[in-house]
């Protein structure tokens, strides 16, 4: 993702005076000047009233996306209704449980947990043990094991609780994670709360005295979830992961009935919850909290989720929210929700109707149940005691449901390393695992040219078919006085796809306010980085270009979501920043199984088609930064592309997963791509075109 201002970013003149980076064994394709680790940006100095860019698409991908998810859902709804029988409910769920495994992807191997107890606090009704282990080698999880202090042997096993933790910044040690720890070992269960990564003690980007670089919660999950997916990884499986292994530890706890183990989570806690509930079947009870809504509903109120909540290939596959449940059925599940939570309460209950229907046709409605809150997004007490009720119940305990009082103990209290963090002792990251995979998969993968190559950048970037037919255009007002590099400029809204248009300037020496005029064989098309308006008038790039082909005809486009279809939406100022529109879309674009680059590229190729169709013999592609990507798939599968220039492109996708720090945004990443290729193949390739990079 890109870095914000605050974050230290080199100027784009710091770059061009910058180190240049070869390209091994690029020959004389050039060099790569400046970091590769990141896409460089600047903020734009300030523009004149009259300059300010125009921006005719603003909620374009917005409504795009809408019409994508709505689609899906109408789908997946005609599937469930269609259910009518025991065994059609029955088949419902393998079905789900089948499409789920898909999108997690294949388990690491289980290795030993080396778990240790670093401390224990003794209290009146219960203990409170400090434990760490590892769910994958040298990564360790950070818990607290809340055990009921009168358990005897005579009085059996008891049932046990997993919970991974919300967003909460002190992972385990928020108050309400601590509140049903204490509230669930009072009435006879042992219960596990561990730290997610990036939260209370298992940050993974840390200073020399273990301040978080990145932030934590979300900005790290984002950080390291989306540098995963260039290498085919998953950060909700990472998560889920560290639930499953959280279960085996609680498991080999000699006090804990195996028969009698549920989960519980609240928010992204919630998240990994539902995820957990589909994906073990070691669990006899579950209850997700202010999670459970629908795609749909988040997409239409424009709340993007962390890299771990958008499974990739989901609403490809047809799946909601409340699938993950119905993977679980029939066994007993209460959804948790508040009223006034931000996950919209009416996907919860959309998402309940759905569940009560299949349970019914189990023969197990009794075992669904929804309780709603009265606050805003919360484990509430209200919520908490549903859940205590809910699991007695499932569990055949006799408590009350009702919480006693609690005693929130201090973070320190409950750390279990000295300084209260991981990283204080040697041990891997994330971000160690993601190079380790790139770089064993650089070391397998063949490098690809000609015919192949073009067959896995497409298959890769789910690039369709071009139509026959070039794209209709629509032809806006005229543009004059701007600063261009020509006097005046046409400008073309071109439909490269139902509902999407990618924006085109035409630079002219004379008013043109009709159709594409065919007065050149060749044409210069420039992607935008971030805004052809702007870029126009502050690139030096493009008066280069033209200084150096007078005689072509000089086109600039947006691509969908840059520019003039940038995005108003997701409550950003900045559509860039991490948590933001452009991040939004791309994951979902992930989630349709259709990457957002790939999107972008098929404007570039729609646009190229355009300009072939208006007399245009050749085309000289010049992508820069973000757009330099789809301008480089774009030239390698058009053959009406003569010449390509690129400047700050990435040097590799491999540099970018094997770099700690980053700034590509994931709109820029390939899931999957470094097992497939790498960008050097397809520099290599355009050499033939006379790639250029500045």
């Amino acid at each position: 993702m890109a870095k914000s201002e605050s974050k230290g970013k080199l100027s784009r003149r710091t770059l061009l005076q910058g180190t240049a980076i070869g390209l091994g064994g690029l020959g004389t394709l050039g060099a790569v000047v400046g970091s590769d680790a990141g896409g460089v940006q600047e903020r734009a100095p300030a523009v004149p009233d009259e300059l300010k860019a125009f921006n005719h698409f603003p909620r374009m991908m917005q409504d795009y996306f809408v019409a994508r998810v709505r689609e899906v859902e109408a789908a997946a709804d005609l599937r469930r209704s269609a259910l009518k029988t025991k065994a059609d409910a029955e088949a419902y769920v393998r079905s789900v449980r089948s499409k789920i495994r898909q999108c997690f992807g294949p388990w690491p191997e289980k290795t030993p947990l080396n778990a240790r107890t670093t401390g224990t606090l003794d209290r009146s009704e219960y203990s409170i043990e400090k434990i760490i282990f590892e769910s994958r080698p040298n990564f360790p999880v950070t818990a607290n094991l809340y055990r009921p202090s009168h358990m005897s042997a005579q009085a059996g096993r008891a049932p046990g609780v997993v919970s991974p933790c919300g967003h909460a910044a002190n992972g385990k040690a928020d108050s309400e994670s601590q509140s049903f720890g204490q509230g669930l070992a009072r009435q006879g269960y042992v219960v596990l709360i561990y730290d997610p990564i990036g939260q209370g003690e298992r940050m993974q980007y840390v200073t020399a005295d273990l301040k978080p670089r990145h932030g934590t919660g979300t900005a790290e999950h984002l950080y390291a979830g989306n540098q995963q997916f260039l290498v085919g990884e998953f950060f909700g499986t990472w998560r889920a992961w560290d639930g499953i292994r959280a279960l085996d530890y609680l498991l080999a706890r000699p006090e804990v009935d195996p028969h009698r183990v549920g989960v519980t989570g609240h928010s992204g806690g919630g998240t990994v919850t539902g995820w957990l509930t589909a994906l073990d079947d070691r669990w006899s009870m579950t209850a997700p909290s202010c999670f459970v809504t629908t795609f749909r509903r988040n997409m239409e109120n424009e709340l993007p989720a962390d890299t771990e909540q958008c499974p990739p290939h989901a609403l490809a596959l047809g799946l909601d929210h409340s699938d993950f449940i119905a993977a679980f059925a029939p066994k007993p599940a209460i959804l948790l929700d508040e009223e006034r939570d931000f996950f919209d309460v009416r996907g919860a209950e959309e998402s309940f109707a759905r569940l009560k229907h299949l349970y019914a046709l189990l023969g197990a409605e009794e075992n669904i149940a929804f309780s709603l809150g009265p606050v805003y997004h919360s484990y509430g007490k209200e919520n908490r005691e549903a859940m205590y009720r809910w699991f007695n119940r499932a569990a055949k305990m006799s408590g009350s449901g009702v919480e006693p009082d609690v005693t929130i103990e201090k973070d320190e209290t409950l750390w279990c390393t000295s300084r209260g963090q991981v990283a204080e002792s040697s041990h891997r990251t994330v971000f160690s695992f993601t190079r380790e995979v790139s770089n064993e998969l650089g070391g397998l993968r063949k490098s690809l040219s000609g015919a192949e190559l073009k067959t896995a950048v497409a298959g890769a970037l789910k690039v369709p078919v071009l139509p026959s037919a070039a794209p209709d255009y629509r032809i806006l007002r005229p543009s004059n006085s701007r600063k261009y590099p020509a006097k005046y400029a046409a400008t073309y809204a071109v439909e490269t796809e139902r509902g999407v248009f990618s924006v085109v300037y035409r630079l002219s020496d004379t008013a043109l306010e009709s159709r594409i005029p065919r007065d050149a064989a060749r044409a210069v098309l420039y992607v935008s980085h971030r805004s052809s308006d702007d870029e126009l008038r502050t690139e030096p790039l493009i008066a280069e270009v033209m200084q150096a082909e007078p005689q072509s005809a000089v086109f600039a486009c947006d691509v969908r979501g840059i520019g003039e279809s940038q995005p108003n939406t997701c409550g950003s100022r900045d559509f860039a920043e991490p948590y933001a529109s452009d991040y939004f879309y791309a994951i979902h674009s992930i989630m349709l199984d259709r990457p957002y680059v790939g999107q972008r590229t098929f404007d570039v190729l729609r646009v190229v088609q355009l300009l072939k169709s208006t007399g245009h013999a050749e085309v000289h592609l010049v992508g820069n930064e973000w757009g330099a990507v789809p301008a480089c798939f774009a030239a390698l599968l058009s053959a009406d592309v003569a010449q390509v220039t690129l400047k700050n492109v990435p040097q590799s996708y491999s540099s970018i997963a094997e770099s700690e720090d980053y700034s590509w945004p994931l709109a820029s990443f390939v899931p999957g791509v470094l097992k497939e290729f790498d960008l050097p193949d397809c520099y290599q390739a355009l050499a033939a075109k006379k790639l250029r990079m500045v």
